[in-house]
């Protein structure tokens, strides 16, 4: 059999702490973000990672976030979340990443300035070109919680080839 080319989908969501001031930033797509609210999560909480982190769980079928992200952000204390994305591509074989495309849903913060910042943080730690990654950001016009300023949902696709045995 020759090559053949998969997609796969991921999605992640934190809401937002209202009640702590935070650092003045959220983290997306590896970016530091202006932010008056941080995200309510365990580790740095950025959810375009954690998102892209379950896509290529879709491709290698084995759930970093949940399984290994949890022992490296509570037992080791690693936060960054960028260490779940490397722990996941460890399990890609027979595989390369052609393409990986995001939506962002949110109210605030204003995503539009900090767009290339994170395409060329994916692009890096995924090693695939810039013009590679491609990241949209809409409010949903308020129908979710998201929309309405609660917190920050992400769905990732991201292209595969696939070379089999």
């Amino acid at each position: 059999m020759s090559e053949y080319y998969i997609t796969t989908i991921g999605q992640d969501s934190h809401r937002f702490a209202f009640d702590d001031a935070g650092t003045g930033y959220i983290k997306l797509g590896g970016t530091d973000i202006p932010s008056e609210h941080p995200f309510v999560a365990n580790s740095d909480g950025d959810v375009l990672l954690h998102a892209l982190t379950n896509a290529i769980s879709g491709y290698t079928c084995v759930n970093v976030l949940g399984g290994a992200a949890d022992r490296i952000c509570l037992e080791e204390g690693i936060t960054d979340s960028s260490a779940y994305l490397k722990e996941a591509l460890k399990d890609v074989r027979n595989a390369e990443i052609l393409h990986v495309s995001a939506t962002i849903e949110c109210l605030r913060p204003k995503l539009m300035p900090h767009i290339p910042a994170m395409r060329e943080k994916i692009s890096s730690l995924l090693e695939i070109p810039e013009s590679s990654v491609g990241i949209t950001a809409t409010t949903g016009e308020g129908l979710t919680g998201f929309g309405r300023g609660e917190g920050v949902q992400v769905f990732v696709l991201v292209s595969w080839r696939v070379f089999p045995d």
